[in-house]
């Protein structure tokens, strides 16, 4: 009984330390001014890049999660929710695991949290 008990604490810690070492660091926060340009960077580790689709969600103040789109990892083919497809660019750049995400011509409307999600399998 105390050997079972032993086994799964040390099966909960390994499963721990393996999914803890998976990371999404996303760029610091940006003040701009409307009509500017921003671009954002979600840089990926702790697992290949190209194994998990990556999707960018917005929060805006006092509003629901919006699904903007996702990225095909490896391909750099998104497809983007139909109220993000003119001035919304996600790219990727595959050696340095980083995913990007660029608004041109900024209004108020895009001030927001930004958050790129890694899909699961």
């Amino acid at each position: 009984m105390e050997k079972t008990a032993i086994w799964s604490f040390l099966f909960v810690v390994f499963i721990h330390r393996a999914w803890s070492q998976i990371k999404l660091e996303q760029s610091a926060s940006e003040m701009k001014k409307p009509g500017e340009t921003v671009k954002m960077s979600c840089v990926i580790s702790g697992y290949s890049m190209t194994s998990y689709n990556i999707h960018w969600i917005r929060q805006r103040p006092g509003r629901a999660l919006e699904w903007m789109g996702w990225m095909s990892t490896g391909s750099n083919a998104p497809t983007y929710a139909s109220s993000f497809q003119s001035r919304f660019i996600m790219t990727e750049n595959v050696p340095s695991s980083t995913q990007y995400l660029e608004i041109k011509s900024l209004t108020a409307e895009d001030s927001a949290v930004y958050f790129c999600a890694r899909e699961t399998q």
